[in-house]
């Protein structure tokens, strides 16, 4: 854990939609007085005396943090903004949740815990507030939600007591973010044209492009037969073991839950609209048709076992140089990715493309939901700062997670700065200033260009995500425009599943029983998929282990408790 005390960072928090802009009279819903500081609807949050917030920060080992950042960047900015000091916590990102988790669990969490994927193990502890309590002191928030009717997306994250405990990062509309990314020339000079390919491409048939395109490569002395050609990231080290985010975009493809996505879902539960019921997916015939693809690109000799294992620098240093042809990547990292291997391999001596990702057995993109990671606030704070300076603290994180005016800054750094507004075809388009770039953004430069989200920590994980699709959106780059108007050609986006609302008593029973399903499942899958378990002659045992381990009982359980609700 590094401590950071020196960084102060100014963020401003809007309050309830019927007060004034800059008023410190009384809210009307609440009666929490605003004392001693300004805020209002897409107005800037203020503090008359200088305030500190403690706030957790998962620290990224591709854009690490640095010293500029509090000194002249984002946290610098933010602080002179809001007179608001920031006691940043930083937890690598590789870990990040372990940690918050103990933090939490010790009564040592920071008052504002952003970041967090799913809240639903903290719940009965106690040790985060029930932030839909306080949504009323929110006004950037409660517009958004009104002006794009997210109430039945909300629903999907509210416990048994009807209450939320995690601000949910807002989209106006499911956006996918991670896909794959391949070598096209080399895939052209094996006989291939990527762009027809993914128009109706399968796992199954991927496989067999690949297997051609690695002989193409051994015929040409460019890899050798014990070579593998495909070698992921975000699958071992920052995939926690579990195949990260390769099997969440395969195991979406067959309508199961895999890789990240199987965390916080009991053992791979989801819901069966045709029956109206849940079942574990985990054991389904879909998973294990999943499984066997997944396989066979190792038994094939494609990718790479290490995979499972390896860091993302590695993954990314193997496709950067040139041994391996195919590799996930997303909006953030696109443009590190073709500068990556530009660098190493040549400007003009390579060429990559950004698909969209192959089916399964349907052709839904694994995001459906309109709801991203978001921040939790801690019981900590509540009973350190009181309510009435829990609420301006509030204040101060609706202006930072909704507002457009933090989004923006967090997003591009200062208007005038780092980037400014153009003209195109009658529009008002963003672009970044001469002489920068941004990784983040996806948005490339020259090697002399100075990346903004290195630089200054603007483009970062922690603060910016959800809003309108224009916002979210304004940094694509034509290439990113045209992968979108290719997954809405090629792609579709499933119903998203409902929820059932356990108690906290049928909460703690469920997670007895579904944290060693859950690790026996992942378990398993890594040793299907590369081998050191017979899929036709293991599966029986492997479903076995499952009931042994209570899935049964959890899907029992989950439909008594939906049926109820």
């Amino acid at each position: 854990m590094k401590k950071i005390v020196t960084v102060g960072v100014a963020m401003v928090c809007a309050a309830f939609a019927l007060v004034s802009c800059g008023n410190k009279k009384a809210v009307t819903k609440g009666n929490i007085e605003a004392k001693g500081y300004t805020y209002g609807e897409e107005k800037t949050f203020h503090s008359d005396e200088p305030v500190t917030y403690t706030i957790s920060f998962s620290d990224a080992s591709w854009y690490a943090m640095q010293p500029e950042w509090q000194s002249e960047g984002i946290f610098k900015k933010i602080e002179d903004l809001t007179n608001v000091h920031l006691d940043i916590t930083s937890y690598d990102s590789g870990d990040y949740n372990q940690k918050i988790n103990l933090a939490i669990n010790s009564g040592a969490a920071t008052y504002i815990i952003p970041k967090v994927y799913s809240e639903d193990q903290y719940v009965a502890g106690g040790g985060v507030v029930a932030v839909s309590d306080y949504v009323q002191y929110m006004p950037n928030y409660s517009a958004f939600v009104k002006n794009y009717d997210m109430e039945p997306d909300l629903e999907t994250i509210k416990q048994s007591d009807g209450k939320y405990y995690r601000l949910p990062g807002l989209h106006q509309a499911a956006l996918q973010d991670y896909t794959i990314m391949v070598r096209d020339d080399i895939f052209a000079a094996a006989g291939y044209d990527v762009r027809e390919l993914e128009k109706d491409w399968t796992w199954e048939s991927l496989h067999d492009v690949l297997v051609n395109v690695k002989k193409y490569m051994v015929a040409q002395g460019m890899c050798s037969e014990k070579d593998y050609i495909w070698s992921d990231l975000w699958c071992g080290e920052s995939g926690k073991g579990t195949g990260g985010n390769l099997l969440k975009l395969m195991g979406a493809s067959y309508g199961v839950l895999s890789g990240w996505a199987i965390e916080g879902s009991n053992g791979g539960i989801k819901y069966d609209w045709n029956k109206k019921e849940f079942y574990s997916s985990s054991i389904s015939d879909d998973f294990k048709k999943m499984v066997t693809v997944a396989n066979s690109f190792i038994k094939d000799g494609i990718l790479d076992p290490e995979t499972f294992t390896q860091s993302d620098d590695t993954a990314n240093n193997k496709f950067y140089n040139g041994k391996t042809v195919i590799k996930s990547t997303n909006r953030s990292s696109m443009a590190n990715d073709i500068t990556g291997i530009e660098n190493i391999l040549g400007k003009g001596n390579c060429s990559v493309y950004v698909t969209a990702y192959p089916s399964g057995t349907n052709k839904n993109l694994a995001e459906t939901s309109r709801l991203e990671c978001g921040v939790m606030l801690s019981q900590k704070a509540l009973d350190e700062l009181g309510e009435e300076g829990f609420v301006k603290m509030v204040r101060f994180v609706d202006w930072l997670f909704y507002s457009k005016e933090a989004y923006s800054l967090c997003k591009w750094g200062p208007e005038g700065e780092t980037w400014h507004y153009v003209d195109v075809d009658g529009k008002k388009i963003k672009q970044l200033l001469p002489g920068f770039k941004c990784g983040g953004l996806g948005i490339s430069g020259s090697e002399d260009d100075v990346d903004i989200r290195l630089k200054w920590g603007y483009a970062g994980g922690n603060y910016f995500y959800g809003h309108s699709t224009a916002e979210s959106t304004d940094n694509f780059t034509p290439d990113v425009q045209d992968l979108y108007a290719r997954y809405g050609k090629y792609k579709t986006v499933a119903k998203v599943d409902p929820k059932a609302k356990p108690t906290e008593d049928e909460r703690e029973q469920l997670n007895l029983w579904a944290v060693p399903l859950i690790d026996n499942i992942n378990a398993w899958t890594l040793n299907f998929i590369v081998g050191q378990k017979d899929i036709n002659k293991d599966w029986d045992a492997y479903v076995s282990s499952c009931k042994n381990l209570k899935v049964d009982d959890i899907v029992k359980m989950t439909n008594e408790i939906y049926n109820k609700q």
